[in-house]
């Protein structure tokens, strides 16, 4: 079976003050994270559609998904987690428990904040889990990246051909990711936040799907700037 996990567990603290997480602010007079969901439902591939949500945030959500119509017995709102990968594992932990997993088992994991990916990302992720087992979606670094250790001064400039953006989607065969995950140890836990890096820390694979430079993460005042010029503009229009 194939699984979206819609991280939607953020309280927006780069937001400012605003009276909503991010995921739930408008974007031309619908939540972002509807605009995020709408992407999902369009895909006949999905069993489920798993929003991971703040635990006192679940009743909104479910109010605004019925607000606009989503009713579809594919969605489901569950409790998010602590950090992004306790998250991932609270919905695959209700996969296990409500359907079982099977070894071809494929999730794809996606920031709820990323409202414009397009069809092409999300099949490029299905077709690369299904034969790797593990997919990241980048884009090429534009601006030369320069690592600092102290904050002060430079440590390294490195190459910038062989360096990329990461975005979302991040999609994984589900019995590896969760083997990958539980062999580490509590300290290890909290140092790799990102579940691909969980992957490549323990010598796997992982097989880059290119993004767009439009399917950009809000999490700031500008973002939501952007995100409204973006949608407006037809840029993402897939």
């Amino acid at each position: 079976m194939i699984y979206a996990g819609i991280l939607a567990g953020g309280i927006g603290s780069r937001m400012g003050n605003v009276p909503l997480p991010k995921q739930f602010l408008d974007l031309n007079d619908k939540p972002i994270i509807i605009h995020t969901v709408e992407k999902f439902i369009l895909e006949n591939d999905f069993n489920k559609i798993i929003i991971a949500t703040p635990e006192k945030w679940i009743g909104h959500t479910n109010d605004i998904l019925s607000k606009h119509n989503i009713n579809s017995d594919k969605v489901i709102v569950i409790k998010g987690g602590e950090d992004r990968n306790e998250t991932i594992m609270n919905i695959l932990d209700y996969i296990d428990e409500h359907h079982g997993t099977n070894d071809d088992d494929i999730i794809v994991t996606h920031d709820a904040v990323r409202p414009f990916l397009t069809h092409r990302i999300i099949k490029e992720n299905i077709q690369l889990a299904k034969e790797y087992g593990a997919v990241d979606t980048v884009i090429s670094a534009i601006d030369t990246i320069v690592t600092s250790t102290d904050g002060k001064t430079i440590s390294s400039i490195p190459v910038r051909d062989h360096m990329y953006q990461g975005q979302t989607p991040q999609s994984f065969n589900i019995k590896l990711l969760k083997e990958k995950y539980s062999s580490l140890s509590e300290e290890q836990k909290n140092i790799l936040t990102d579940a691909c890096k969980i992957i490549v820390e323990q010598g796997g694979e992982v097989r880059l799907v290119d993004g767009e430079l439009f399917n950009i993460k809000v999490t700031t005042p500008y973002d939501l700037k952007v995100a409204n010029s973006i949608i407006k503009g037809g840029i993402a229009d897939d």
